[in-house]
Formats: structure tokens, C-alpha cells, sequence
């Protein structure tokens, strides 16, 4: 089911698709393929919505960085320099966070209206990004499938492919709360035994540093607190299909959700720097993804995706209670 959910300054009409299955209501926008509300029971069978979004078209438009539920491309995180060498070649991206680019640039994938059409139980998102775009070599065509299972857990499905080499790294940028409202809390485990280290501005250092004895080991389920802005490298790697690498448990509410993907790191952000109509640590956002800054750093799993090739991702999100 779909329905206007606003227009762009040049006329371009947004819609917002609603999908439904054992008991889970999500809502996804045409916008920066944005998953704009997710709604599940606590414990005690109340429903609300346990992530952040804009009630309007116009909140997304005038606050853009929180990235709100968006589907990030066409490099998810960050690129050091707005720089990255591929085949012999240094291309040159537009920055838009210091001299870095974040999440494929100044208009990355999260502020494009995409192609939408009805599948089985689900929608399945395209567009394609023209050779240059954001100084990305290629032309490339994506789709994203998002999907309920019959257990109502939220499939989301990339695929993409190129006429040119380039380097490809996508994700979705939902925040999660489970308690439906206030500042996010709750117990995360996290399948990940190293995380990147990164410099003042965010960019891995190359390392692959241990969790054993810091703040950043979730390998046991804890409290998650703030002062995270930082890739886990999954235990697991790469897979073919997706596997379940991690978990937040609300307490108050008995809500949890899981994540699981064929990704090999996950980004934990917890909002420290969101601005109103948030507020700092209103939630918590679990990014898969391949690493940032992939492409300057050859020992990292590789983001390159050449002609011929195709670029496939999968992340699902389950939700359930806990008494």
C-alpha cells in the first residue's frame, strides 16, 4: 500500500509504501529509500514505533546528516581525503565532512527519489547512479529488496552492477529505540572479537585492534553507554548468507532486535551528536557494512566491483520479546 507523502521543490513526488506481517508494521519512503518508522510489541502486546524518523518530507530535507533510516551509498562511511586509488588511477570524490567523504558524498543515495515496485511480502527499490556521480567511476544500477518473512523480520536485499571498476559499499542508516521513546537504552551483543581504531577524524588507523579488555568488547551482552563511532570487525567475515552477529535487548520493555548479515564489519553509532527535534543518544544506530575507508587500505576486504561482476548484500533485522 502506498500513499503521497510529499513533493520535492522540483515537483518530484515522494511516496511512502506501508508493509505489514506478523504483527510488524514498516513504513519506507521512495526518499533515500528511508525506513521512516518500524512498528513491534513489547512484552505486555503495546505496539510502538522503535526508530527514529520525520513525521514529514520536510524534516528529512531540512535535517539531512542524521541520515535517518536511509540506504547509504554509493560508499557507506567514510573515505579518507575524498580520495581512493583504483587500477593505476586516484579518483577524486566530493567531501562533505572535512576534507573526507561521508556516505557517498554531498547527495549521496539517501537524498535520491528511487524506483518503486510491489514484491511478495515486500518492495523492491532501484535507481541508477551515472558515471561521475559524486565522482564515483561508473554507471552504476542498484537495487535494494526490502521484505518481511513470516516471522516479521525485515530483509533487506542489495544487489548492484557496473560498466566501470569502482568500489561499492552500502547500508542501511536506521536508529534503533527500543523503548519507542527518549534516549535509547539497552544490552548489545556484538559477534566481534577486533574493531578498526580511528584517528580524530574518524578514519581507520589500518590496525585491527583486540576488544579483549576494553570498552568496545560486546562479545557478552552489556549496556551500551556512548562515545561510539566505531567499526566492528565480525568474527564471522564474509558470508553468502546472512548470519546473526548481533543483538540489542531493552529491559523496560522486552523488546530485542537481531541483526544478522553476509557483511563483514557492523558500524555501532550511538548519536552522540544528534541535534533537535533529537537529542544526543536518542538512539542506536548497528550499520553493516564492508570497512571504512576500504579502498585506502589494501588489507581490508575489498569494496571493488568490476563489469561483469555483481555486488550482493543481505541484512535482516528480527524482533521479539524477552519476559
Amino acid at each position: 500500500m502506498s500513499e503521497l507523502f510529499g513533493t520535492l521543490s522540483d515537483g518530484t513526488p515522494v511516496h511512502r509504501w506501508t508493509l505489514e506481517r506478523a504483527g510488524v508494521r514498516v513504513r519506507v519512503l521512495s526518499y533515500g529509500g528511508i525506513v521512516q518508522s518500524v512498528e513491534v510489541p513489547d512484552r505486555d502486546g503495546r505496539t510502538a514505533d522503535v526508530v527514529l524518523g520525520f513525521p514529514g518530507l520536510d524534516g528529512y530535507r531540512e535535517h539531512p546528516e542524521p541520515y535517518l533510516g536511509a540506504l547509504v551509498g554509493r560508499y557507506a562511511n567514510r573515505i579518507a581525503g575524498g580520495r581512493f586509488p583504483l587500477d593505476g588511477r586516484t579518483y577524486a570524490l566530493e567531501p562533505n565532512s572535512g576534507p573526507n567523504t561521508l556516505h557517498g558524498g554531498e547527495r549521496g543515495f539517501d537524498k535520491r527519489v528511487w524506483d518503486v515496485e510491489p514484491v511478495e511480502h515486500g518492495l523492491r527499490l532501484s535507481r541508477v547512479s551515472p558515471d561521475g556521480e559524486e565522482g564515483f567511476p561508473g554507471r552504476l544500477e542498484v537495487t535494494a529488496t526490502y521484505t518481511l518473512d513470516a516471522s516479521g523480520a525485515l530483509r533487506i536485499a542489495y544487489e548492484a552492477v557496473t560498466d566501470t571498476p569502482t568500489v561499492v559499499n552500502l547500508t542501511n542508516h536506521t536508529y534503533w529505540n527500543l523503548s519507542g521513546s527518549g534516549p535509547a537504552s539497552g544490552e548489545l551483543r556484538l559477534a566481534a572479537s577486533r574493531y578498526t581504531p580511528v584517528d580524530a577524524d574518524l578514519i581507520p588507523t589500518g590496525e585491527l585492534a583486540e576488544v579483549s579488555g576494553s570498552r568496545f568488547d560486546f562479545r557478552t551482552a552489556r549496556k551500551v553507554g556512548s562515545g561510539y563511532d566505531h567499526n566492528f570487525v565480525l568474527d564471522k567475515g564474509v558470508t553468502e548468507s546472512a548470519e546473526e552477529v548481533a543483538e540489542l535487548y531493552d529491559p523496560a520493555s522486552g523488546r530485542v532486535v537481531t541483526v544478522a548479515t553476509t557483511e563483514p564489519g557492523l558500524q555501532l553509532y550511538t548519536a552522540d551528536h544528534l541535534t533537535a527535534p533529537f537529542s544526543p543518544g536518542d538512539g542506536i544506530a548497528l550499520e553493516t557494512q564492508h570497512f571504512p575507508d576500504s579502498p585506502n587500505h589494501p588489507d581490508f576486504p575489498s569494496t571493488e566491483l568490476r563489469p561483469g561482476g555483481v555486488f550482493r548484500s543481505e541484512t535482516v533485522y528480527g524482533f521479539g520479546v524477552r519476559g
